[in-house]
């Protein structure tokens, strides 16, 4: 009997600054059930100086801070608890500084 699969393999994008923190890409491997949240708290822990630039408070992303699943802002989604799928692109946007 195959057991269930408990872990899923998402694909994570940076964009921008963030690529100055963390790499243009990478793979990560997480428990089924995972949500973006839960990815994102990966991340930090992974690339120090990561978390200053996507949150403002704990569990707060900063303003204009664009997470996309699949092409789809979190925002349209459900936020922070929006779960992923094992094989989902996540792009991860910092807010674009002007001038």
């Amino acid at each position: 009997m195959a057991e269930k699969n408990d872990r899923i393999s998402v694909t994570v994008k940076s964009f921008a600054t963030l690529r100055e923190v963390m790499d243009r890409e990478i793979r990560l491997d997480l428990a089924a059930g995972a949500t973006v949240g839960i990815l994102l708290g990966e991340l930090c822990r992974k690339y120090p100086g990561l978390e200053p630039l996507l949150f403002s408070a704990p569990g707060i992303l900063r303003d204009y801070v664009n997470i996309l699943r699949n092409g789809r802002n979190i925002e349209f989604l459900t936020g922070l608890s929006t779960r992923l799928d094992d094989g989902d692109m996540i792009a991860l946007f910092p807010p674009a500084a002007g001038g």
